[in-house]
Formats: structure tokens, C-alpha cells, sequence
């Protein structure tokens, strides 16, 4: 991982504004970070190398979703029932 990448995650404190969701509601940045997090894990764990870039989607849906949700998404996956597909 480069270091600057790494640098921008020692300062991440909250999700920073993404012009793809420009509205208060945060409910599909949210689910949308949810998705590339496990996306991009899958794809990195398949090709074999470090899945650290995908800690950037994690600490964004970490601050933007409520638990609740997350770790209903969690047992979704687990059972095979998650709406999404990663």
C-alpha cells in the first residue's frame, strides 16, 4: 500500500463528502460502502494480495451506518439471504 494511502487513513476521522450522494441522507452512501468493502475484499482475496485498501470502505460505512443494520447485513450474508450482490 502506498504511503500516501496510508496517511490518509492515520487522519480519517469521519466519511468525507462524496458528490455521488450530495443530500442529507446518507442511507445509500451507506449501504453503497457496505458493497465495495466486501467487494473489494473478494476481489483482492482472489487475486492473492493485501486486502488493506479495502480498510478505507470499512471506515466509511463503520461511521455512516448504524449498527443495527450492519450486523443484520452480516447475518443476511452468512445465511445467504443478503439482498446485495458482491
Amino acid at each position: 500500500m502506498s504511503q500516501d494511502m496510508k496517511e490518509k487513513l492515520k487522519k480519517y476521522h469521519t466519511a468525507p463528502f462524496d458528490a455521488r450522494f450530495p443530500n442529507q441522507n446518507q442511507t445509500r452512501n451507506c449501504w453503497q460502502n457496505y458493497l465495495d468493502f466486501h467487494r473489494c475484499q473478494k476481489a483482492l482475496t482472489i487475486k492473492g494480495t493485501d486486502v488493506t485498501p479495502c480498510d478505507w470502505y470499512l471506515r466509511v460505512y463503520k461511521s455512516l451506518c448504524p449498527i443495527s443494520w450492519v450486523s443484520k447485513w452480516d447475518e443476511q450474508r452468512e445465511n445467504g439471504t443478503f439482498a446485495g450482490k458482491i
